[in-house]
């Protein structure tokens, strides 16, 4: 893809801005991004973006991590330690090994959710989105009836009258 302004280089820098509603996309080149006064930050390593997030864990989780520390996954012997040195993990069984130290943190990765539901592309139909959203709202409604929060269900309900 070309940057906007020059038409010459590649644009590396890849801006989208929500106003009122209305999505606009702007593509730059880093050099027509830098004259624009566009902040350019290079991008974090994923390592160190779980080590950030590692190292902001509340105290009351304190005594859980610890006792998670000593832990050791029987299929891959991997420690928490070393999640935390490596900020990898050994196998996919180590999601339920240290399910305690993980969840706050996916919880914080995913805006609270305990799973990553994705994305929907920005040219997908309008129905195919609303039919994403209706599918998305069900099955929080069934969660908030499960959990007997009947509060957030009646808001749930209430919300998916309105797409449907």
């Amino acid at each position: 893809m070309q940057c906007e302004i020059c038409q010459n280089r590649e644009a590396t820098i890849h801006l989208t801005e929500i106003s009122e509603g209305v999505r606009t996309e702007t593509h730059l080149c880093e050099q027509c991004a830098h004259e624009q006064g566009v902040g350019v930050k290079s991008y974090i390593p994923l390592n160190e973006l779980l080590s950030n997030l590692l190292s902001i864990t509340p105290k009351d989780q304190a005594s859980a991590e610890a006792g998670e520390s000593e832990l050791l996954c029987p299929h891959c012997g991997y420690t928490m330690d070393e999640f935390r040195e490596k900020a990898v993990l050994g196998c996919p069984y180590d999601y339920e090994v240290f399910e305690k130290s993980l969840l706050p943190l996916i919880k914080k990765a995913h805006d609270g959710a305990k799973e990553h539901c994705g994305k929907v592309p920005s040219k997908m139909p309008k129905d195919s989105k609303r039919q994403i959203e209706i599918a998305r709202l069900r099955r929080q409604l069934d969660e908030a009836v499960r959990a007997e929060d009947y509060e957030l269900a009646a808001k749930l309900r209430d919300k998916l009258a309105k797409y449907e």
